[in-house]
């Protein structure tokens, strides 16, 4: 999970490696994992959360793609 303050929190999860450590800061940009296919997946992906306040919400609110 990435902490971005103000409430704010993204989740990255399926994970194959974790690029960094916990309290790290880390960089826009910067790679912090390596997807993979871990838990209860049937392929290589990125599982991705966006939380406000504790609270899952649809990340399409807050994204640009």
């Amino acid at each position: 999970m990435i902490d971005h303050g103000g409430g704010y929190v993204t989740l990255y999860g399926h994970n194959y490696t974790v690029n960094v450590s916990y309290g790290q800061k880390v960089a826009q940009g910067q790679q912090i994992a390596i997807m993979g296919t871990t838990g209860n997946s049937t392929g290589a992906h990125c599982h991705f959360e966006v939380r406000v306040s504790g609270s899952t919400v649809n990340p399409a609110n807050y994204i640009k793609v």
